[in-house]
């Protein structure tokens, strides 16, 4: 086992850890309460499985529309019985550590939003090794960039990733969308259970299929970038919603917390440490979720009646419900 370094009390709780313990950190599977490893991962697909058949089935659809050239840019738009496309829009990104995952398992939230009247549109991405984290992020820009200029006439545009997902979405609060050809109409952000500082990652065997080097780390870290964001969401009352599960692993919800809030430093690293959300001026809220773990806490967005879903529907219709 490899013996933790002597570090300073200011830096980052996992700089302390041994790589067996950054990793049992990092594996969220180890940290499921109730169906074990094994049992969490495949109710996990096959609830993702389910519920896109039946959103497939039972909603007014475009399947596999193009975002883009490439073989893998590809989205499904899902929308509500009422005819119009002056909607609101959810957009979702799937976890799966960027190497798994599809867009084919992902409708988890499809049936109970668009039965409250929003459009959902999950995305599809080059996942590691064919795609690099760079590659997955300009893919992201360029499917909610096309969405806005598809539907131009939508009622707000809402981002919601889980894990790997979470952070790609989050790197959606950096692009300079100018540079895409439009202004988004971007509203709100929901991240679920994300990573938001890549670091700790270069010294775990997840590196292995991004090919994560410490500079991929930097370039692609959110929590990091936030004081080069080029603008301020144009919507003054764009709300990011950063949230964790209860019985995700300390250190995912370490990065939540300090991505939300950031880190407990002093005065001197305010000023060479990362901004985050909160002191960034970004209107942002914290939830954790109690009694779900990381693949709970969107798998049951299948449920109507699901906390997670009722907070989406509020921040969409502004108490409108």
């Amino acid at each position: 086992m490899d013996v933790p370094r002597q570090v300073p009390e200011s830096e980052s709780p996992w700089k302390k850890m041994s790589k067996e313990e950054l990793e049992n950190q990092y594996s969220p599977s180890r940290w499921v309460v109730r169906l074990g490893a094994e049992g969490a991962l495949k109710t996990y697909t096959e609830m993702g499985k389910q519920a896109t058949k039946s959103a497939q089935a039972t909603r007014t659809n475009l399947l596999n529309v193009p975002y883009g050239d490439g073989e893998g840019e590809k989205l499904d738009i899902y929308f509500p019985e009422a005819g119009s496309e002056a909607l609101p829009f959810l957009v979702f990104l799937h976890g799966g550590y960027w190497q798994s995952g599809s867009k084919d398992e992902s409708a988890f939230m499809v049936n109970p939003l668009t039965a409250q009247g929003v459009a959902v549109v999950v995305v599809a991405y080059d996942i590691a090794p064919k795609g690099s984290l760079g590659r997955m992020v300009d893919q992201v820009a360029r499917s909610v960039a096309f969405v806005q200029k598809r539907y131009p006439c939508n009622e707000g545009i809402y981002l919601c990733g889980h894990s790997a997902g979470a952070h790609l979405a989050a790197m959606m609060l950096l692009v300079n969308w100018t540079e895409h050809g439009v202004t988004c109409n971007l509203k709100g952000f929901f991240l679920l259970s994300g990573i938001y500082d890549l670091e700790p990652l270069v010294h775990i065997f997840w590196k292995e299929p991004l090919l994560l080097t410490p500079e991929d780390a930097q370039r692609t870290s959110p929590q990091w970038l936030l004081e080069a964001a080029p603008r301020r969401p144009a919507d003054p009352a764009c709300h990011v919603l950063v949230i964790v599960g209860q019985y995700d692993s300390p250190e995912f919800r370490r990065q939540s917390r300090e991505f939300y809030q950031g880190p407990h430093r002093s005065l001197a690293q305010m000023f060479s440490e990362p901004r985050t959300l909160c002191r960034g001026g970004w209107k942002a809220s914290f939830e954790e979720l109690q009694d779900v773990d990381h693949f709970e806490i969107v798998w049951k967005l299948t449920q109507k009646d699901y906390g997670l879903n009722q907070i989406i529907l509020k921040t969409i219709f502004q108490d409108g419900l």
